[in-house]
């Protein structure tokens, strides 16, 4: 990975680190899925007046929409009705360790459906010191949850799975500009959790705050509109395992805004995580210092 593409990495994480502040105030008159609705259906709305804005149009009806539909189910709707309500039941802390599976799913659904990101070492190596970094991060008391609300617990896993099944899936767009592959995922997201809010949020009965409006749109124009930009653009060039990194980097970059925001202090588990996370991206990408034994023996005859 170019050290472009990892600053372009980390900002998504930071805006997505960020997004989850802009959710806590949003829900607090809005319901979670007419927050799903509105980010989805605000930021479509948005990147489709910019896509027209440039000249660009969108795709005639045809395969590539069943793609879009099919992204919108699995890296927005699904997800996000299933996290949503697992938080409910199971402590956020317990749910990030639990999301942070996605990168295992990933790399494992690259191995055996893609030709160009196969499986080594390195990269077991790289995605576990990750996870570590994670529970590092949070802690290994989160973990004492496990096992109860096991529905819950298994919703997550299961969002994580969609999230890797996405990224997989979504190399197919990779011919696409961004822009478009970003609205028409979008457009469809919304499209299908349209009948979710109808069903269970009555929005026509809803009051919402002018804080919790401000938040959705900071919500929907950073964390949805121009965050599915970046994620389109780092899919066409690092690739589905190395993009499913962001996960890792999710937990950091929301203790990186608490400490800025809200004057939290940051405990020393937190460079922990952070040395361990870039440790595993390093991983994933080959960059661990490798130790040949044959190398150790052909420098040593060449010294003598």
């Amino acid at each position: 990975m170019s050290l472009r593409n990892f600053v372009i990495l980390l900002l998504l994480s930071l805006i997505w680190g960020a997004s989850f502040l802009f959710i806590k105030v949003a829900v607090a008159t809005i319901p979670p899925f007419s927050v799903a609705f509105g980010r989805t259906a605000l930021a479509a709305v948005l990147l489709y007046l910019v896509l027209r804005s440039r000249g660009l149009k969108m795709p005639a009806w045809g395969p590539v929409w069943g793609t879009f539909l099919l992204m919108g189910l699995f890296n927005g709707a699904v997800p996000y009705t299933l996290i949503t309500w697992a938080e409910i039941h199971i402590d956020s802390g317990l749910a990030a360790i639990l999301n942070a599976l996605m990168p295992l799913y990933t790399v494992l659904l690259a191995h055996l459906f893609t030709g160009d990101e196969r499986l080594n070492w390195m990269k077991v190596v790289g995605i576990f010191l990750g996870f570590l970094g994670v529970v590092a991060l949070i802690g290994p008391a989160a973990l004492k949850g496990l096992g109860r609300h096991v529905l819950a617990q298994l919703a997550v896993m299961a969002a994580a799975l969609c999230y890797a099944i996405a990224i997989i899936f979504g190399r197919r767009l990779r011919e696409i500009t961004p822009l478009v592959s970003a609205t028409g995922q979008l457009f469809c997201a919304a499209f299908l959790t349209l009948p979710m809010i109808l069903l269970f949020d009555a929005p026509w009965t809803l009051s919402p705050s002018l804080i919790s409006l401000g938040a959705l749109s900071c919500l929907s124009l950073l964390g949805t509109a121009l965050a599915y930009l970046l994620y389109y653009y780092l899919l066409r060039r690092i690739g589905s395992t190395n993009l499913s990194l962001v996960t890792y980097l999710l937990p950091i970059t929301g203790v990186f805004w608490g400490a800025l925001l809200l004057g939290e202090r940051l405990h020393w588990s937190a460079f922990l995580a952070l040395g361990l996370i870039l440790a595993g991206i390093a991983g994933v990408n080959n960059r661990l210092p490798k130790f040949s034994l044959a190398k150790k023996i052909t420098v040593e005859t060449a010294a003598k």
